[in-house]
Parts: structure tokens; sequence; C-alpha cells
């Protein structure tokens, strides 16, 4: 769903042969995939051992990093080229993961990130446009009220205007260019919708919180809007992306 941001991060930063990226929260790694067919050299870290194996599976099929993609459960440490060849370029794409954290563990990563990338490199920072311009934010209401009963982490919350500035800030970066980006969230039918969106990892707090069928009744019901005639499930969204320098 969030090819277009890639794309268009990609596109404005010239990504190609003499980029070395990193990727906080990589998730599955169809990012870095791009990036790799782009010429970059790419490296991602993410917290969930699920989505970083299907990484794995998608950038390391034969698990030998031959062409200098390494992957790893950790902080930037893991990843770091062993021979000293430092990152030009670090990526946070993805929202969910940016808000899940606090900002003081975000800022911290972003740091630790931007010590082993060199000077002036680009950090990208996305998240979630306005509200009125963001059709699943009706969705992802619905997890993080149901997370509240047991004070559980939501992996959710509005996006402010300058979220991603003060982030940047936070962790010593300059802000220098933005962007916003149209990615619709399309589905083939109501049951793709639920199951898409629940393997975000949005709803897992609110699952523990309440039960999962719950979680799938209340879900189904704030999707109903967005139903067309023909089945399937269309919500237009707006993503932003942040550029700042190390």
């Amino acid at each position: 769903m969030l090819v277009p941001l890639y794309e268009a991060v990609y596109e404005r930063l010239e990504v190609g042969s003499g980029t070395r990226l990193l990727s906080l929260g990589c998730g599955s790694g169809l990012a870095l995939l791009m990036a790799a067919a782009r010429g970059a050299t790419v490296s991602g870290v993410d917290p969930d051992d699920r989505r970083l194996e299907l990484a794995r599976q998608r950038l390391l099929p034969e698990r030998t990093p031959a062409d200098g993609t390494r992957l790893g459960h950790g902080g930037p440490g893991c990843v770091t080229d062993p021979s000293g060849a430092a990152f030009n370029m670090v990526t946070a794409f993805d929202p969910l993961y940016c808000a899940g954290g606090s900002a003081r563990t975000m800022s911290t990563a972003l740091a630790e990130a931007a010590a082993r990338a060199e000077r002036g490199s680009p950090v990208v920072l996305a998240g979630w446009g306005p509200q009125e311009r963001c059709s699943t934010s009706g969705a992802l209401r619905v997890a993080a009220r149901l997370a509240d009963p047991m004070c559980a982490p939501a992996r959710w919350r509005p996006s402010g205007r300058d979220d991603l500035e003060n982030l940047a800030r936070l962790a010593g970066l300059r802000p220098a260019g933005s962007g916003r980006v149209a990615c619709p969230f399309g589905y083939a039918d109501m049951d793709c919708a639920v199951r898409g969106l629940l393997s975000t990892g949005a709803f897992d707090a609110a699952a523990r919180a309440t039960d999962q069928a719950q979680v799938v009744k209340e879900l189904t019901e704030s999707l109903h809007p967005y139903l067309r005639e023909d089945g399937t499930v269309w919500m237009p969204n707006v993503f932003r992306y942040l550029i700042a320098l190390v």
C-alpha cells in the first residue's frame, strides 16, 4: 500500500548504485527490495521477528549477504558494515512503527542511525497525513479505543502537523524538505481488508485488551463506508514524508 511513498522518496533522492541505505522498521522488506532494484546497497532492522523473516526471504533467499545486504533484530549497530563504510541514507518509512514507540525512543534510534551515516546524509521520516484525508484513520481509531481498557500501547495515534519535524529535531537532525503522497488502501473484498489491516500489528493491543472476535467485528463495521458496489474496499489516504539531514 505504501509503494507510491517509497517511489516518490527514492525518485526525489535519486536512490541508485551509490546509495548505502539503512531502514529503521524495515518490516517485510518491500521498501528495501525496491531500493536494491535501483542498485542501492541495503540494510534494515526491525523489532518483529516474523516480519524480519519475510524480509530475509525476499532479500536473502540464499542466506548469504554477498551483495552487502544486512538484516537484523536490534539497533543500527547490528547491520553496520564491518569495513567501516558509513550509510548515506536512512529511512523510517513505517508510520505504525514510528507511532508505536515514544518520541524519545524513536529519536534515540534515529540519533544512533545518524551517528553511522555520513554528514549531510538524508534521513527520511514518514507518517499519516491529515486525518480528514486518511480514510483508514477511522479503522485505526477502533484499534486505539479498544486498547485503552488495559492501557495497552496501541500502535496508532492521530498525526500532529509538526510531529515529524519535532521528532527530527529531537534526534539532532535538520529538517530540509517534505512532501505528500497519495497511498490508497485497496482490497479485493471485506475479508481481505480485515486480514490486511490486522496483519499490520496495529490491532494487536486491542486484541489483548478485548478479544479477536470483538476486534474483527468493530473493524468490519468501520470499513463498511468504503465497501463499493463490486465488493471491493477502497480507502483513499495521504501520507507525509520529511527529509532531514544528518
